[in-house]
């Protein structure tokens, strides 16, 4: 594997600052959230959620499209996503000054498909991951546009490597992060940062219970394919399959990888709305699901640090994802 080092995250980080919002920090010390976790701890967001496009996606997108040649860039791009990515890719590509022809689930948020609309994306719809991904290698077959992948490959990585340099230059003092897990490339990517910047920092990875896809692929050793019937109402974390790249930085840098359940994401999404005030989709809850749940009794006196990586969702679902 093709893995890099500091010099090339800095260097990523440089080249796609013109196009992306260096993200806030904020130190929670709500009742709560410490009365829920029942002994001392430290918790660090890093709000990546105010991100352009409104998640971390927007990173890698750029990342591996401000690397194309002319001649590519002019032919534009293509991408399959549940939505995230989509937006990413097309508020990338305007950004940028080309054009994305963007494949997205029939069970993607509203809103994101909106999204993606206004930053001027030709919107493709399809009813399975597995369609999209064959309709996005027909579309790069015949227009000859490059396909920017949700979460493979080196570009993507190192465009979510970007966020765990930006995070330990806010924050010098975390014992751990906790990192939300879809296809890996956020994970992997950030993860490997981490390591690279702070060795002794460790980095847990949440996947829901119903697309535990990685946690799966590192027990066996190889990449693998997601159930069939599982599900998750955080569907951004569900892709069908693992692939090489990502999941060699997560076996590599992450220390360890923990599953949520969607009632745990749920319960996660509500105590971000009522002490931190923000309105995240399931994903952007993971970490803190995962903090209050299987990690509960881990990391006691810890300072440690959530990703709150993406809060693309409209009123009545999130309305509907607090009882509301």
């Amino acid at each position: 594997m093709d893995e890099f080092g500091l010099a090339d995250i800095r260097a990523t980080a440089s080249l796609i600052a013109p196009h992306i919002a260096k993200t806030p920090v904020f130190d929670w010390c709500g009742r709560e959230l410490a009365a829920r976790r029942g002994h001392a701890i430290s918790v660090s967001l890093k709000l990546e959620l105010f991100q352009f496009s409104g998640s971390f996606k927007a990173r890698g997108a750029l990342s591996n499209m401000m690397r194309l040649d002319l001649a590519s860039f002019e032919r534009g791009v293509t991408a399959v996503s549940a939505g995230n990515h989509a937006v990413a890719t097309a508020y990338a590509a305007q950004a940028l000054g080309t054009h994305a022809k963007v494949v997205m689930l029939a069970s993607a948020n509203p809103a994101r498909v909106d999204q993606a609309k206004a930053y001027g994306a030709e919107i493709l719809t399809v009813s399975s991951g597995e369609e999209g991904f064959a309709l996005a290698e027909q579309i790069v077959a015949t227009e000859k546009r490059t396909f920017v992948h949700p979460f493979e490959g080196r570009g993507t990585a190192l465009g979510s490597a970007t966020i765990g340099l930006e995070w330990l230059d806010q924050v010098k003092d975390l014992d751990a992060v906790i990192v939300a897990i879809g296809g890996g490339g956020l994970c992997g990517g950030l993860s490997r940062a981490i390591k690279l910047l702070q060795p002794g920092c460790a980095v847990f990875g949440v996947e829901p219970t119903g697309a535990d896809t990685m946690r799966r692929s590192i027990l066996a050793g190889a990449p693998v394919n997601r159930l069939p019937d599982q599900q998750t109402i955080a569907d951004s974390l569900a892709p069908p399959f693992a692939l090489p790249y990502s999941f060699g930085l997560c076996r590599e840098h992450v220390d360890q990888i923990v599953t949520v359940s969607d009632e745990e994401m749920r319960d996660a999404v509500g105590l971000l709305f009522r002490e931190m005030k923000l309105a995240v989709e399931p994903a952007g809850a993971a970490a803190l699901a995962a903090l209050l749940g299987p990690l509960r009794a881990q990391l006691p006196g810890a300072r440690v640090g959530l990703l709150i990586c993406g809060a693309n969702i409209d009123a009545r679902s999130f309305a509907a994802l607090i009882g509301a």
